[in-house]
């Protein structure tokens, strides 16, 4: 493996060659040793176990099936945002540790923002293809994104930001609050980066959504399905 990947890093794409792809979790800790900014969360296997962790981040929080066989989570209903309080933990908790190969439930904070999707597939003669898109659940039906071979320099990434159809929305249309232009900047080049790394170990990346608000950009789910 590249010298560019940490110990712990290494170890994470180890432990996930059974399953063929790194699960949330690991996959939000892995980002976030390369700088890339993830919501607060942690996990829990058992009902109060849930409660204790949504206490600890603060209600809302949002709430996840962690499964080896659950590539879709939209697809199982297997995320719940929005949890106010113990009672209704335990109520999702209960509902999703019934869906196929449950091992585990992630506990996380809100994150707000324009949805956004980063991604990079591995092109077996170029290597890393990285993608800026319109995110969330209807990826499919906007078809708006750009496509730069990495490693992206700060040029590629603006020109990227301003090829996007809905580009205006990124700079506050209509009174909104533009997102934060140089923190999605930053993302796009550190995600770049990693993609350089880890292109001999993964087949593609998916950070989607990525919520940009005024403040930050923030990978709110993401998976990595290894080569």
């Amino acid at each position: 493996m590249p010298a560019m990947l940490s110990g712990e890093m290494i170890e994470v794409l180890r432990a996930s060659r059974l399953a063929g792809w790194v699960l949330e979790p690991e996959a939000k800790r892995l980002l976030s040793l390369r700088g890339l900014r993830v919501p607060r969360f942690q996990t829990a296997t058992e009902e109060e176990d849930a409660v204790r962790r949504a206490r600890e981040i603060g209600y809302p929080v949002v709430a996840k099936a962690v499964s080896p066989t659950i590539i879709h989570k939209s697809e199982y209903g297997a995320v719940v945002v929005g949890i106010a309080g113990d009672e209704e933990i335990r109520s999702v908790f209960h509902r999703l540790r019934k869906l196929p190969g449950f091992d585990r439930l992630l506990v996380e904070e809100m994150v707000s923002g324009l949805e956004l999707i980063v991604g990079a597939k591995i092109d077996y003669q170029f290597g890393p293809v990285i993608l800026l898109g319109m995110g969330g659940t209807g990826v499919e039906i906007y078809k708006d994104a750009t496509l730069r071979m990495a490693p992206l320099k700060e040029a590629d990434a603006a020109s990227m930001i301003r090829g996007l159809k809905a580009h205006a929305l990124l700079q506050g249309y209509r009174g909104a609050e533009p997102v934060n232009l140089p923190d999605l900047t930053r993302l796009l080049l550190a995600f770049s980066e990693l993609a350089m790394d880890l292109q001999d170990e993964v087949e593609s990346i998916d950070l989607n959504p990525v919520k940009c608000s005024a403040d930050q950009c923030i990978v709110a789910d993401a998976r990595i399905m290894l080569a």
